[in-house]
Formats: C-alpha cells, structure tokens, sequence
C-alpha cells in the first residue's frame, strides 16, 4: 500500500476548500454538476480533508454519503493512488459511526469489499498500519458482516480472531453472522471453525441464545455428527437458552432422514416434556422419516394425528407423502394420492409432478412418465430446473446421451442454467460408457462455467475407478479431497470399501472402514449392507455379525437387503443350521422373509444336497401362497437334475409354464443336460424343437451370446471342436452323435457347447417351420 496522501501532497488551497464546502452545502443531494469544473483541483488531501470529522460537513452525513460516491466514479486520482479508495473509506466512516449511521457504513464497506480484490481492507484490520486511522470496534463488527454476505467468512473469521486479540468484544449479532455463513459454507472444516468462534465468543463473555445453538447444531447436524450435535444442546440449559421448535425440527430432521427413528421418539419425548408442542413442520419432518424407510401406514397415521391437533397437511405434508409411495414402487396410489389432492383443492406443484414422474421413470415406463408431463403442462404448471434434471437423468440412464445433450438444449432455451446435478449426471454417463475424455470435459465446462464440484462429483470419480480397478489412485483422490475441504460422506467410503471387497482386498476396506469411524463419519444402512457383503462373500459371516450389531446399536434399522446377505453368507460358508436359525431369530423381530430369502435357503440346502428339506421349504413356501419366481423354480430344477430326479424336475417345468414363469435358458440348459447324461436324447431332441416351435429357443440364443462362459474342462476340448465344426457344417444330427458319445463317457461340456447345439437347432427348426 502506498503511504497516506497527506505526508506527500500539499494541503489544498482553502478557497477552493470553501467553494466546494459551499457547493455541497446548497445543492441538491446527488447532483453535483457544480463540482466538475473543480475535478483538476481535487487531490487526495482534499478528498480526506473534506471527509475528516474536523470538516464542517462533518455534522451532515447525509450530503457526504452522496459526495463519497461521487468521487469514487468522477475523480480520476481514485484509480490513480491505490491506498486513496482506503484511506477516504476509512476517513469517512468513523464518522458515520458517530451519527449512528451504521446501514449506510455497512453498504459502502459492503461496497468496497466486493471491489477490494487486493485485500487492502482486510491487511489494514490484521495489522493496522500507523499511517492510517486506527479501527475501531464498529468497524471490525461490520467489517465481519460484510466478508460474509460477499460469501468469504474464512476473512470473516480472521478479523474475528483479531477482535479477539485487541480484546474488543464483538456484538451477538456479528457472532451468529458468523458462525451462520461458516456452517452453510461447503467445506468440512468450516464447521470446526464455528465451533471456535462459540468458544471464543464464551471467552469474551458474549452470552450466546438459542439462535447461536440452533445454527451450531444445524452445522453438525448437516455432517451427521448427531453425537457432538446432542452436546451441543444439552449445553443449552447451562446458557439459559431454552431449545425451540427450530432446535428440536433441526435434530429430527437430520436423524429421520438417516433413519434412526427410536433416537427421534426418544426426542419427541424430551420435546413434549418441555411442553412444546410439535408444529406443522415438526410433522413433515415425521412423515418425511417413516415414508423414507418405507413405513407408509405409520406415516398415514402421523397425518391423522395431525389433523386431529388442527395441523392441516399442506402442498408440503402431500409432496412427501407422494415421494413415499413412489419410493416403494406405489405408483396407482400416488395417482390415486394426485386426484385426491386436487378434490381436496390442494393444487398440486411442480414438486408434486417432479416426484410422480421419477417414479414412473423408475417403477413403470417412460413413456407413462413422458405423458404425465404433458399433463402438468396442461395443468399450467412449467417445467423447472429440477424437472429437466429429471429428464437428462432418465436418458443417461438409458444410455441415450444424445437425447441428454438435446434434453440440456432445451433446459437453456428455457432459461435455466445448468447446474452441479446437470453436470454430474453427465459426468456419471460418460464414466459408465468408460468415456473419461468427455467425462473430464464436462468437468472442465463446469469449473469455467464456476460451478464448484461437489461430492456427487468426488464419489462419481471414485466409483469409476473403483470399477476399473485402480483402488490406489482412488485412495488417494479421496485423501486429496479430504484435504482440499470436500465434505466426505458415508457413500466416499462406502464406494471404496465396496471397491476394495470386490478386489478381494478384506483387510484395506476394514481399516478404511476404522478411517471413516475415527472421522465421526455416521454410516449409512447402505454403508452397512456393504461391509456386512464384503465380510460375508470373505466368508467372515460372523464379523459381519458383529457389524449388524454395530448398526443396531447406532439406532439404525436393518432393511432386507441387511438380513438376506447374513443369510446368504451362511449358507455361502455350508452353515445351513445357523442361517436357519438367524432366520428364525430374525423373524421374530419383525423381519419379513420374501422370494430372495426362500431362494438363498433354497440353494443353501441344495448345494448341501440336503434336497429333501429343500423340497419340504419349496412346498411349505408355495402353500401359503407367498411369491416365487423363476430362480425359485430353477433351483429345484437344477437339484432334481443333479440327483437323477428327472420326472420331478420335468413336473416344476410343468408348473412353471402353467405360472407363466418362465423357462428361461438356466431351466432348459439344466434338463437339457440331464435328458443327455441319462440316454435321453430324443426327448432331448423334442424338448429344443419344442422350444424353437414356440420361439423360446429364439430368445435363449439371444440372451447366452452374453454369458460368461464356464472354465473348459480339458478333457472335453476334443469333442468340443467336433461338434462345432460339424454345426458350422449343418450336420446336426452327426453332432448329436458326438455329444451323446461323449456324455456316455462322463465329459463335462461348457455353456459354449451347448449354446453351439442350440443355435444349430435353431437354424434346423427354422428350415422346418418355413
């Protein structure tokens, strides 16, 4: 900065002083043409001479205020003397302070902050130099407002720590300002640094109130650190601040929203003891938990109760409710839900179209999804951000990338500008088609485009490489982010440990496991559902126990998916009775067991080839009429095959052609093979053509050409190429001799020959029918 103005340049001439003290004095506010013959005459002294408190015009503010600006925009010398646009500032505004003019200083310092791309200002509060005048308390507590609404409170909050060396002791409000701008911040260190400030604002003995709290606990909350977030408020009773409908929505937001729904009944009760009444938010925010973990009939029961204590649901209350259903696959009953809303005069929003058009995206088809929109239009509620968001989505999912960019077009056309969710779908369609060069691209378009990448961007990238394998570079994106401010969450970690236990790597994904705890990083059902997978394929079904546990402890709830893949490891490990048994543990604390439990037990007991059990559960299962699919039915199949038990697995192929289940190409393949080993290849025979006649031969060559194939048994490489040439020869019926030839001697055959076989009967049958 250069040296003030005042040691260098000659104090101005007193009459010209005058004049325009005069001039000032009678015009008009805001117009100062009188002033332009005068503008070769301005230095910097006489600007800080007619600024200072010493001036006349110092007891008139209101006609400097004007006079300021003026000269920032008409006087040449404030662009040529860098330090002058400072000192006039910081010349001016004590006197502002002095008349209590304090929203007038705050927008010029606002002003000149946004401007101040040197830091000029914030170097003078740091370390105020002799030369200029001295900051006061006022302005440090305004300098910190106005850091933070140009969004820069890391400044902010260094001119609070120098506030707090001088000692001055900043205002309530210059506080929470603080603390407010830091906790919605993106970076994860931010929330530490609010946590400073309340400290520090203890030291200097600033009472803190409930507003101080809430945001506090807002900070944590957001981050999922419910533990230190519940210190913060039973601090509260010690400051005298009373917790308010705000302290206790903000807690019971974040914990239903993870799922942990006996610490939220356990809130409520504390709520109600301190006689507070839950409000119409507190309700959605009940309702927005129950309907996330898919628990419908309790969230239709909290509505009653809401409507009973004369809370009337709203748009809001609906537009949950609504995103329940869809999240469960209800898609009738969210129409259902639209009608009724629109009888009971509840106009439903673009949220509500929003919501109703992902679920059909995802439960029922596109094009149902493509005409509820036309209906929104029709119903005059426009499209919005979210919307085409929505729409890019669905087509990336599809793999329609084009469609997507022409989809992005129109979303600009429209006037709405892409955003981080924009991009990152992009982003994550592009890295699934292993383009990384276009991926990287759109990367870039959105650093220029000042969008700032956020974690879906991170665990996109960390996904794609997870996937390709390269776990170290991986590792060290995460580390790097970490350091860099990104908010790692519990799908960073999960992503790479899922990563690790793919690559078979047990022991980096469980330290990294230990990582993510010693973070205070809360784990995610999800997140749990992966280690307790990753433990169990390792065959450590009893560690991921002790995961379970673990997430039963932390106030989460398992899901089906938690208890399927416990069973699964067991039966994985032979340990048939224990599965049994967790089974049965588990079904008495509610656990309902559907078609993927059967079917894991099932083949638990069949690869036990404890057959008999298996058929008992099979026939016990279809009696009570629960659900069975295909898979059930080909691992009856497949176990009657390899037991010799042809006439019982024939009967199931009955059974499942009357159910309309099938046979897909695992059924045949399975009976197939069996007609063979046992002699029976005319029925062999009848079976493909029968097959070919009905066009579900058609579909099984289709469908195998992607198979993996099974490891060659060497033995079998022989016959192998025989019957594939005598196939690409069209001697089907030389082939077959080969293939029973070679069965006879006990020849294991891979999928490949078979696939061989049944293409040439395909070709065969087709000559036939035409």
């Amino acid at each position: 900065m250069e040296p003030n103005p005042d040691t260098h340049i000659n104090h101005p001439s007193q009459s010209i002083q005058k004049k325009i003290i005069a001039i000032l004095t009678t015009s008009e506010r805001n117009s100062f043409d009188s002033l332009t013959p005068y503008i070769p005459h301005f230095t910097p002294a006489l600007v800080l001479s007619l600024l200072s408190p010493s001036n006349p015009l110092s007891s008139r503010p209101q006609a400097l205020i004007p006079f300021f600006k003026w000269c920032q925009t008409h006087l040449p010398i404030f662009s040529q003397h860098s330090s002058l646009p400072l000192s006039s500032l910081l010349t001016f505004i004590p006197n502002l302070f002095k008349f209590n003019k304090f929203k007038d200083a705050s927008s010029l310092l606002l002003s000149f902050v946004a401007s101040d791309l040197d830091n000029h200002l914030h170097r003078h509060l740091l370390k105020p130099p002799s030369c200029l005048p001295t900051p006061s308390k006022a302005l440090y507590d305004i300098a910190i407002a106005a850091y933070v609404k140009n969004g820069r409170p890391h400044c902010a909050f260094q001119i609070f720590k120098k506030m707090k060396q001088l000692p001055f002791k900043p205002n309530l409000l210059t506080c929470n300002t603080l603390i407010n701008s830091l906790v919605n911040y993106p970076s994860s260190h931010s929330v530490s640094l609010s946590q400073e400030v309340f400290d520090d604002m203890k030291k200097l003995r600033v009472a803190p109130n409930t507003n101080t709290f809430n945001i506090l606990i807002k900070g944590y909350c957001c981050l999922s650190k419910f533990n230190i977030a519940m210190k913060v408020f039973k601090q509260m009773d010690k400051f005298k601040c009373a917790p308010d409908n705000v302290t206790y929505n903000t807690i019971l937001d974040a914990l239903s929203k993870k799922g942990r729904l006996n610490e939220v009944r356990d809130l409520l009760l504390d709520m109600k003891g301190r006689g507070l009444a839950p409000n119409g938010r507190t309700y959605n925010i009940l309702v927005h938990g129950y309907c996330k973990m898919g628990l419908l009939n309790e969230a239709a029961q909290v509505i009653d109760l809401m409507v009973q204590q004369k809370h009337l649901p709203d748009i809001w209350t609906y537009n949950i409710l609504m995103s329940g259903l869809c999240y469960v696959g209800m898609i009738d009953k969210a129409f259902k839900l639209l009608d009724e809303m629109e009888n009971l005069k509840v106009l439903p929003n673009v949220v509500t179209y929003n919501t109703l058009f992902t679920g059909c995206l995802e439960w029922s088809t596109s094009e149902k999804a493509f005409q509820l929109l036309e209906m929104m239009s029709a119903k005059g509620v426009k499209k919005n951000s979210v919307t085409y968001n929505i729409i890019i989505k669905s087509f990336v999912g599809e793999g329609r990338i084009d469609d997507a960019a022409s989809a992005l077009m129109k979303m600009e056309e429209d006037g709405f500008t892409p955003d981080s969710v924009t991009y990152n779908t992009f982003i994550y369609g592009y890295c699934k088609d292993g383009n990384m060069a276009q991926a990287f691209k759109m990367m870039e378009e959105m650093d220029k485009n000042g969008i700032k990448m956020d974690n879906f961007t991170l665990n996109i990238l960390l996904n794609t490489l997870c996937v390709e394998k390269r776990l170290s570079e991986a590792y060290e994106l995460l580390n790097d982010s970490a350091k860099r401010g990104y908010i790692l969450d519990a799908v960073s970690y999960g992503t790479m440990i899922a990563g690790y236990f793919r690559d078979g790597k047990v022991d980096e994904a469980l330290k990294l496991w230990d990582e993510m705890k010693e973070r205070e990083i809360i784990p995610s059902v999800y997140t749990y559902n992966t280690v307790i997978a990753g433990l169990c394929k390792a065959e450590k079904t009893d560690e991921a126990i002790g995961k379970l546990n673990e997430l039963l402890e932390g106030g989460l709830f398992p899901d089906e998916t938690t208890y399927n893949t416990i069973i699964h490891g067991y039966c994985w490990e032979g340990k048939i009775e224990q599965a049994f048994e967790f089974h049965n543990q588990m079904v008495e604390k509610s656990f309902k067991p559907d078609v993927y439990t059967c079917n894991i037990l099932l083949c638990g007991l069949c690869n036990e080839r404890m057959l008999e059990t298996a058929t008992k559960l099979f026939t016990a299962w279809s009696l009570k009429g629960k659900v069975i699919d295909v898979v059930t039915y080909n691992t009856m199949i497949s176990a009657f095959c390899k037991e010799d038990r042809l006439e019982d697995a024939l009967d199931l192929l009955k059974q499942m052609e009357e159910m309309k289940l099938g046979p897909d190409q695992y059924t045949y393949n399975a009976i197939f093979s069996a007609l063979n080993a046992s002699g029976r290849t005319e029925e062999a025979e009848e079976l493909m053509e029968k097959m070919a006649a009905t066009g579900k031969l058609q579909d099984l060559s289709s469908q195998v050409t992607n198979c993996e194939l099974e490891p060659n048994d060497t033995s079998s490489v022989g016959y192998e190429q025989k019957i594939d040439e005598l196939c690409k020869e069209r001697k089907y019926k030389d082939a077959m001799i080969v293939f029973e030839e070679a069965s006879q001697r006990g020849v294991f055959f891979n999928k490949s020959t078979y696939f061989t076989l049944m293409n040439a009967l395909i070709k065969k049958t087709e000559k036939h029918i035409s």
